[in-house]
């Protein structure tokens, strides 16, 4: 069986490498760790969507949405956050906080936009702090 384990390991790093967003988001968490900042959670689903990462800055909960493109072919990354994708990660945002009895901290939403053209082995980083505003009615976000 160890030779079995031996191939299947070998074939493994055959496959081809991880998709530019999971690539995207493994730099992005590289990039705020360098920043200080502590991630929290990662791909944090719940009914409501998804948000790509939380952080910690100071004493600040930080929502990170991480748009990441080979080129800006269809417009920069962060314009993907639209109106409505911004109204979407309030209320995941919101959840987070109420299922973590987190409301009394401090949030805000950043945006990491990420330029990675295929011949390029490092990314270009675009670090957007307090990117847009909760969106929506009864918001509990300063």
């Amino acid at each position: 069986m160890l030779w079995l384990r031996q191939l299947r390991d070998r074939v493994q790093s055959w496959s081809a490498p991880a998709p530019l967003g999971v690539r995207g988001e493994q730099a992005a968490i590289r990039f705020l760790k360098r920043l200080g900042y502590i991630v929290v959670a990662h791909g944090e689903r719940d009914r409501i969507g998804e948000i790509d990462l939380v952080a910690v800055d100071g004493k600040t909960i930080v929502f990170v949405e991480v748009k990441t493109r080979a080129s800006h072919d269809r417009g920069h990354p962060a314009e993907a956050v639209d109106q409505d994708k911004q109204r979407r990660l309030t209320r995941v945002a919101l959840s987070f906080l109420r299922r973590h009895d987190l409301l009394e901290y401090s949030a805000r939403f950043d945006v990491i936009a990420i330029t990675w053209p295929a011949n390029q082995k490092q990314p270009a980083v675009e670090h957007i702090k307090n990117a847009f505003e909760a969106v929506g009615t009864g918001q509990m976000f300063s």
